[in-house]
């Protein structure tokens, strides 16, 4: 019974639908036309009153409700929900956020995404449904028919192989035909064949070399013409790239605005006969009869009975988070969890979600550390980073002489850094969010670059952890070696790392940042670790639940995940002396490859510290391991190369006394 119900509630559209709407379109005028084909403002489509239409909400995305309200339910990412496999509860998912829209008045959900795992690093990964293109499709056909049972409009995106962020608006994703159909397709074909969903979205690539809102063959002749689609086909966000390519190319909507498709592109372009008014016709066309088929010009969107803390929605996020949690082993009975339990890691304290359209901000959260501390209540430790990490920006000082506290910032008006600084001036911190606006009076709102610089110097040996993230490019050095950064335009990232230190040795920090366009953010945090306090509390606990994994600043869109197959290994390890006299000791680091496709030795040396010690005295001692140390000539590639698989890491005095072993997989 329930899979009736669910097959039955699909929206059709009717010849009825498209009589009204051709009927609409023959009343306007040339101009109105134009105008409505592309956004009125970021998240909506332009009232027409004298017709009867409407001013029309659209809203991301596929976790939640981004627009129109401060807060919405957060759904489980993506690959989550797919991992339920269970169809009624998909369902219940689009009915979720198909009641969260309509009250908050929205007509047309920006969701489901559906681009399948071409690339691991994608930074979207989590708003989809996995590599499978049946469970894709399964997936995106329950959520979508949910989504419109409830009279809102579904919207299955990025129509075609959008497969990664990085360079989004020039990367071509170059797919057979085979490959595509088979692969690629399949997720689109079943939600207009199956779902009737009331709208696509072009995506940021081109395919085969030609952008998709340009690509004639996938718009007209495999979604219009071989799948029968008669909904809205609308454009990602600033996907538009010509005004008569798009136009030709079967797009009916330009979002968020007419960048290309306006009156001051097409009109002239009407008159010389290379796009014809019928085919602007044809696109309000396909707006107005989805908007029909609907009720949207008959209606009120808004439903002031549905709350916006919704309990349904609510219920539904919960037991979609509880179903899609997979066990995948369960070794030594360790579950459920017995004894003293400390929670740890940079996720402990927070709810990691994706960025860009795929962000929600909750109404309110549990993370695992709050999770925990109510079932375990006394037998839980909490070693999070708040507790092990110490803030030690308060110790940096502008230069070497540690005259004066803080950092000494430079300001240029440009975006390179370039000539002699507008302003200097002392900070006390890297902690900016100018927004739109200029960092200082007389500076351009876009367009300027600031460098800081500092000196740290720690009283005793140890590890810090350095956090910077920046909307646009920033990079980080220290004793002028580049140790991270995202030097590009995009959208606020971040990125985090770990720098073993020495005490008494001065590092030398300098933070760079340029701003291109649009809103500028630059954030610089350092901490140490508190070594003893990690120590202590973890030989008071039986288990260890470490929370790590990406959040919104290091996965979300327009970027792809930070990656390296390998950077460093940073090996640390205690010395001490337990002898009667002071001396010195040389501890000697190898590297031995479990299973290398050449001979290699059974040891080689690649790391040493030599060290002095007094009587009873113990030292922290850590040696990095860069790829070098890991790598083998390839005579066939003619270059040194690293490969996969499990290194044992031997550490000792002597080649023949190497007490300490680890492993590491590469």
């Amino acid at each position: 019974m329930l899979a009736w119900s669910i097959l039955t509630c699909a929206q059709t559209i009717t010849p009825q639908a498209e009589q009204r709407a051709k009927d609409i379109v023959s009343k306007m005028t040339l101009q109105e036309k134009i105008e409505y084909i592309s956004g009125y403002t970021s998240f909506s489509l332009r009232a027409i009153p004298r017709l009867g239409i409407p001013e029309i909400k659209l809203a991301d995305g596929p976790q939640g409700i981004r627009n129109h309200a401060p807060k919405s339910t957060l759904y489980p990412s993506g690959i989550l929900s797919a991992s339920t496999w269970n169809r009624e509860l998909l369902y219940k998912l689009g009915q979720g956020l198909g009641q969260d829209a309509k009250a908050r008045g929205v007509n047309i959900l920006l969701g489901p995404g559906v681009n399948i795992y071409r690339a691991p690093l994608c930074g979207r990964n989590f708003e989809y449904f996995g590599e499978d293109p049946y469970l894709t499709g399964e997936t995106a056909k329950q959520y979508i028919l949910g989504v419109q049972s409830e009279g809102v409009i579904a919207t299955i995106k990025h129509f075609a192989a959008n497969n990664q962020e990085w360079s989004r608006h020039h990367a071509s994703s170059d797919i057979d035909e085979r490959t595509l159909q088979e692969i690629y397709f399949p997720a689109f074909r079943k939600a207009v064949q199956e779902a009737n969903v009331g709208a696509v979205m072009n995506s940021y690539n081109l395919l085969n070399g030609v952008h998709a809102t340009e690509h004639k063959w996938l718009n007209i002749d495999v979604l219009r013409n071989l799948w029968g689609f008669k909904g809205i086909l609308m454009s990602d966000w600033t996907s538009v790239y010509s005004a008569v390519g798009a136009a030709n190319a079967g797009l009916d909507l330009e979002m968020p605005k007419g960048r290309f498709m306006n009156l001051e592109n097409l009109l002239p372009a009407i008159k010389v006969g290379t796009v014809t008014e019928e085919t602007i016709n044809l696109k309000v066309q396909h707006i107005l009869q989805t908007l029909i088929a609907y009720g949207m010009l008959d209606k009120e969107q808004e439903d002031s009975n549905i709350a916006e803390d919704n309990p349904f929605s609510r219920q539904t996020a919960l037991e979609l988070a509880r179903e899609g949690v997979v066990l995948l082993k369960n070794e030594g009975n360790l579950l459920p969890l017995k004894g003293k339990t400390a929670v740890m890691g940079p996720n402990a304290n927070l709810i990691p979600t994706g960025g860009g359209s795929g962000f929600v901000t909750p109404f309110s959260t549990v993370s695992v550390a709050q999770g925990l501390k109510e079932l375990k209540k006394k037998n839980l430790l909490l070693l999070t980073d708040d507790v092990i990490y110490e803030d030690i920006v308060h110790e940096f000082y502008t230069d070497a002489n540690r005259q004066m506290k803080g950092f000494k910032a430079e300001y240029f008006k440009n975006k390179t850094l370039s000539g002699q600084p507008e302003v200097i001036r002392t900070e006390s911190s890297v902690d900016y969010d100018w927004g739109y606006g200029a960092p200082l009076d007389g500076f351009p709102t876009d367009g300027f670059s600031v460098r800081w610089t500092a000196c740290y110097m720690p009283q005793t040996d140890g590890q810090l952890k350095l956090h910077i993230g920046g909307d646009d490019g920033y990079r980080l050095f220290v004793n002028d070696k580049h140790i991270t950064g995202d030097w590009g335009n995009h959208s606020y990232s971040s990125r985090e790392v770990e720098l073993p230190v020495e005490g008494g040795k001065e590092y030398r920090f300098r933070i760079e940042f340029f701003d291109n366009i649009s809103s500028a953010i630059i954030r610089f945090n350092a901490y140490s670790l508190n070594e003893a306090k990690l120590r202590q509390g973890l030989a008071k606990v039986d288990n260890v639940v470490f929370c790590t994994g990406f959040n919104s600043n290091t996965e979300g869109e327009g970027f792809d995940r930070p990656f390296a197959l390998l950077h460093q290994v940073t090996v640390s390890f205690d010395i001490e002396n337990t002898g009667k006299m002071d001396a010195s000791e040389v501890a000697q680091v190898y590297v031995h490859d479990v299973q290398s496709s050449v001979p290699r030795p059974l040891k080689e040396l690649k790391g040493y510290e030599k060290v002095f010690l007094k009587k009873g005295e113990k030292k922290r001692v850590s040696v990095v391991l860069d790829e070098d140390a890991f790598s083998f000539y390839d005579m066939n590639q003619h270059r040194f190369v690293v490969e996969k698989g499990d290194f044992e890491i031997l550490v000792g005095p002597a080649s023949s006394q190497l007490p300490l072993k680890a492993m590491v997989e590469l």
